[in-house]
């Protein structure tokens, strides 16, 4: 059967959110390992050196993303896709914060709603999560400082840009780990899941896009990197737009 045929044939596959069963035991541990070191570190992290005007706002951030995923958008081919949020809640709360963030919000998916299984929960908040947060909050850093990191149009770039890579990286990890695990083939995993998530990343981009719009235009300081919008009132200068 032609490889087209077979990602068009094999709509289990194409979740981000693993179900139970579809890894082996050495992949799923290894990368509980990895989730769970990584997240002890994110907290002594926060706990260090965030405020505590911080932790209201990555309740209101969890409650957002959590909602957000609950509305899917469609995409070509008669299937659906919703927000990831790691490289969202990463502009707003920085990768230590926003990491935590997105991991309870996948448990609270994976325990209330079976969306990805509880034993392959390590391998969600890594592929999904960590992956996408820290990977999408520092592609979006270096491309916001390259363009002009006070400018609108560098902004809305950058994190258009590390909200669709940080989709298809997850893609890329979960097809390698079905691989691995002896799901699907190599070439099927990552066929099927970067084919589709290539317009899933599209979705997550404009709905990221949108939101950061929104609070760059009404309340900036809540960003984790502001720009130095403050000095306009001082100095007159333009509208950053």
């Amino acid at each position: 059967m032609p490889l087209l045929t077979q990602i068009f044939l094999f709509p289990a596959y194409l979740a981000l959110h693993i179900p139970d069963g579809f890894l082996s035991l050495p992949v799923s541990l290894f990368t509980w390992i990895i989730t769970v070191v990584l997240l002890f570190v994110a907290l002594k992290r926060v706990q260090a050196e965030y405020q505590e005007k911080a932790v209201p706002l990555m309740g209101v951030c969890a409650a957002f993303i959590f909602a957000a995923q609950m509305i899917n958008f469609p995409i070509p081919g008669g299937t659906s896709g919703h927000l990831v949020g790691g490289t969202l809640a990463a502009i707003l709360l920085g990768p230590w914060a926003g990491t935590l963030v997105v991991a309870v919000v996948f448990i609270v998916q994976a325990v209330l709603f079976q969306d990805g299984g509880l034993t392959v929960l390590g391998a969600n908040i890594l592929n999904m999560g960590l992956l996408g947060t820290f990977g999408g909050y520092y592609l979006y850093k270096v491309i916001r400082v390259t363009l002009d990191r006070n400018r609108w149009p560098a902004m809305a770039a950058a994190t258009a840009i590390a909200a669709w890579v940080s989709v298809m990286a997850a893609a890329i990890m979960t097809g390698f780990q079905l691989a691995l695990s002896g799901t699907v083939s190599l070439a099927l995993g990552l066929g099927a899941l970067i084919f589709w998530h290539f317009f899933i990343g599209i979705g997550e981009a404009i709905i990221t896009v949108i939101t950061v719009s929104f609070i760059w235009r009404s309340r900036p300081d809540l960003l984790y990197n502001p720009p130095r919008l403050y000095r306009m009132e001082l100095t007159g200068d333009q509208d950053p737009f």
